[in-house]
């Protein structure tokens, strides 16, 4: 028996001599006819590199790059990332990842085989065979964006409970009306799973309240690199049982009941999913991640569950200047609302679950500012991808609505039961059309107000904080309003990053430029309290022109992830300040 921790070669392709033989120097595009898999190899003489064409980003195709003279660069045609095979580094964004390598064996006659190490599935571990489900024994019921609350026996599991307030700052609001009970059924359940810290899944404001009526509610979370609940000490919202899994290990609830969380292939530092087994039925729930588990999953799921929509961040949407007409907008979110739609049609045709439901997507940019956003920013419909699947596959699939259940029995026992799910009484409010913008963004205007901006040296203090240095980029920060037009009275700084200084002019030497607008009040809402940038980015509260048109991962990724997980000690910076402008007083006395 192979032990847990020990890997397994899988063989992907075989290559015969004469073949081999015939690989150019270079990039060499193949395709297994038997499995339908592709593949990239390298040749550069004798030396072989190969590798999936997959793209790890967000499982796009390479093709040739037809800028590269050298044969080393191939580009995905998802997102136009380019791979340098001879390294297998992606080389844009440069810095960021690296391709998962394929191991290459040649036998006696010089045929390749090409190899993937892989270590044993996790969730096979101590494997349950499916016993029959009682009628409602096994429900799901749909609350409102990635929030589901699964009945399982006796136990009850909740995943991401967004129920109220705002996410990203004030850039998403709740698209779905949630059922009026929602906090009883919140403080009714067992245990509570949270994905991620991103604030559609992580919500203060929805914990707040379950706080104070039930502060003890078990809530489980991964073992990331970034905490989840970073922010819980200084958010006031006082939870007493939180606890941090490690990943691939079961986790006993009771005799029938184990779960499972798993980390993100591309983020896991913050991105998990959650495989829940109840009776031995697998309920597979990826949320957002880009490449769930390195893109191994099991594919005896009774139910899968995954987001859908796109739209998820602040990219082209808030880009201006350059090629990013309004024109060039419009064709490149169509072009990729399409691209995911296929992308999630053929993961859900590939693991193959008895039921899949697409959640996680359903939001809105409400507010009367974000009206630009809102327009222009078409996100994919899950009855539509339901559709897609349809064409393709038999699995059955569930458009939820706020409060509808279903019984997953019931199901599948008999996918024709029309009874097994039950939508919301005729007359439920579906869709909200209000919105209580006035408590959640008053505290980023006390921000706004707070004495630490008083004094432009908290540019210097902040950046320093934040630490991010090395990296031959200048940013102009920019204060805006609400229309991203110049705040009088604002700061208008630059910020040079290859050594962290703050020049008054842009330098000579060649650099990469980035000019960010920030509506003032969300900004130093983020300065205030040590916030991810994803509220700026995600949140729609930026306008951004780039010279030249190049996204700088490290950048984004360090003020999107990566600092410091204590707040600026703002308190001691006023006292030095102040105590500064004691000595300039009586050293103008003297």
């Amino acid at each position: 028996m192979q032990s847990s921790g020990e890997q397994r070669a899988n063989t992907l392709l075989r290559i015969t001599a004469l073949d081999v033989k015939h690989l150019k120097d270079g990039t060499n595009f193949l395709r297994d006819k038997e499995s339908g898999s592709n593949f990239i190899i390298y040749k550069n003489g004798d030396v072989l590199r190969a590798c999936k064409n997959v793209c790890k980003h967000q499982g796009g195709t390479f093709i040739k790059d037809i800028e590269d003279l050298d044969r080393r660069i191939v580009r995905c045609t998802k997102h136009n990332w380019k791979l340098d095979v001879s390294t297998m580094k992606y080389v844009n964004p440069p810095d960021s990842f690296c391709q998962d390598e394929l191991v290459i064996e040649r036998d006696e006659d010089n045929n390749i085989t090409l190899n993937e190490l892989r270590p044993p599935n996790p969730w096979d571990t101590d494997p349950r065979t499916p016993t029959e489900l009682e009628p409602e024994e096994l429900q799901i019921t749909y609350i409102t964006h990635a929030c589901m609350e699964v009945k399982l026996g006796q136990k009850c599991m909740v995943f991401d409970p967004w129920l109220t307030g705002p996410a990203f700052a004030r850039g998403w609001w709740l698209l779905h009306e949630p059922p009026s009970d929602w906090l009883e059924r919140l403080c009714r359940a067992d245990l509570i799973y949270i994905s991620h810290m991103h604030s559609d899944h992580l919500s203060y404001p929805t914990l707040r309240i379950l706080a104070e009526r039930r502060p003890d509610i078990p809530i489980f979370v991964g073992n990331t690199e970034r905490p989840v609940f970073w922010y819980l000490q200084k958010s006031g919202v006082k939870l007493t049982n939180v606890n941090v899994v490690p990943f691939g290990i079961w986790n006993q609830v009771d005799d029938h009941l184990r779960f499972m969380i798993l980390m993100d292939g591309i983020h896991p530092e913050m991105d998990t999913c959650i495989i829940v087994e109840y009776k031995g039925h697998k309920i597979l729930n990826t949320v957002d991640c880009t490449r769930p588990n390195g893109g191994k999953l099991p594919t005896d799921v009774a139910v899968m569950m995954s987001d859908f929509a796109g739209g998820a961040s602040g990219f082209p949407m808030t880009f201006s200047g350059g090629k990013f007409t309004e024109e060039w907008k419009s064709e490149f979110i169509g072009t990729e609302r399409k691209k995911l739609l296929n992308y999630k049609a053929q993961l859900v045709k590939d693991l193959n679950p008895r039921i899949y439901c697409p959640f996680a997507g359903y939001f809105v940019e409400a507010h009367p500012s974000d009206k630009y956003v809102r327009d222009i920013n078409h996100k994919n419909d899950a009855a539509t991808l339901n559709q897609l699947i349809n064409k393709t596959s038999n699995v059955i699939t569930w458009t939820p609505k706020p409060g509808a259940k279903l019984d997953v029995g019931r199901l599948l026992k008999d996918p024709t039961d029309r009874e097994a799910i039950v939508d919301p009484p005729q007359g439920t409010k579906i869709l909200k059309d209000s919105w209580d913008f006035a408590t959640y963004l008053g505290p980023m205007s006390l921000s706004f107000k707070d004495e630490i901006f008083k004094y432009p040296s908290w540019i210097k203090e902040y950046y320093t904080w934040a630490g991010f240095k090395g990296y031959n980029l200048v940013v102009r920060m920019i204060e805006a309003d609400e229309d991203f037009a110049d705040l009088p009275q604002g700061y208008n700084y630059l910020v040079d990053f290859l050594d962290l200084s703050f020049p008054s002019e842009r330098p000579c030497r060649d650099h990469a430029y980035e000019e960010i607008r920030s509506r003032a009040t969300v900004m130093r809402h983020v300065v205030k309290n040590g916030l991810l940038w994803d509220d700026l980015y995600i949140g729609y509260q930026t306008r951004i022109q780039r010279d030249p048109d190049i996204y700088h991962h490290q950048f984004w990724n360090h003020f999107q992830i990566k600092l410091p997980l204590t707040s600026p000690d703002w308190k001691a910076f006023l006292e030095r300040e102040k105590q500064n402008e004691n000595d300039a007083q009586s050293c103008s006395l003297m």
